[in-house]
């Protein structure tokens, strides 16, 4: 699993090398709604001060300062040039290819936090989806149909299934660039992954064998 918020106006590397989240501490600081929630906002909207987070999600300022103080802790968000005005304080997201322990490694502790992270994570996602496929045309302009997405089924081996993954994340390198090099007309797109085996069962097995050509 991979996690990749925000965008960059300085020269990154093309292809960061993937960093895994083993810390529990960073976890638990990056599974705290808040954050989540101040998170997607820096992503999709870009950079920000306390101050607009804290309107944007009816928090305070004192609560807004001390959660990015703390997602800066841990390297997810940084300070940025903001517009200017005064002395201001404005973050933005670090993006970076962050990889989260393998379920088969994690303790118990970790898979709860891990549970309640995907599942914020997952729930963000969806109503974020959900109330701009709700916007008209209009609102949208040309953007109205940008909504891809697939469903389908794969037959893989593990091995295949983490090839797969990693040309994913180089299909996503592979248009990453600087805010300099980004057209005018470019907007912030929201990817998700998710991949995961069927469940298993003697009957699915028994109907495959049945329909497969002889």
């Amino acid at each position: 699993m991979a996690q990749e918020p925000g965008t960059s106006d300085t020269k990154r590397p093309e292809n960061p090398a993937p960093r895994e989240l083993t810390d529990l501490r960073v976890l638990k600081a990056l599974a705290q709604p808040r954050r989540q929630q101040m998170l997607q906002h820096l992503t999709v909207h870009g950079p920000a001060t306390s101050a607009t987070l804290a309107r944007a999600l009816g928090l305070n300022t004192g609560a807004t300062s001390y959660h990015l103080r703390e997602l800066a802790r841990y390297g997810f968000v940084e300070e940025t040039h903001g517009s200017g005005h005064g002395r201001e304080r404005w973050w933005r997201a670090v993006p970076g290819d962050r990889r989260f322990v393998p379920r088969s490694r994690q303790s118990p502790e970790m898979r709860l936090v891990m549970d309640e992270l995907n599942h914020l994570s997952y729930a963000a996602d969806l109503e974020l989806f959900e109330q701009l496929q709700r916007q008209s045309g209009p609102e949208l302009g040309e953007w109205a149909d940008a909504f891809p997405f697939s469903r389908g089924t794969i037959r893989l081996t593990l091995p295949e299934l983490r090839e797969f993954f990693e040309e994913y994340i180089a299909l996503l390198n592979r248009y990453k660039r600087p805010d300099v090099d980004t057209p005018a007309d470019a907007r912030t797109v929201l990817t998700r992954f998710l991949a995961f085996p069927a469940p298993a069962s003697s009957r699915a097995s028994d109907n495959r064998r049945e329909t497969e050509p002889s």
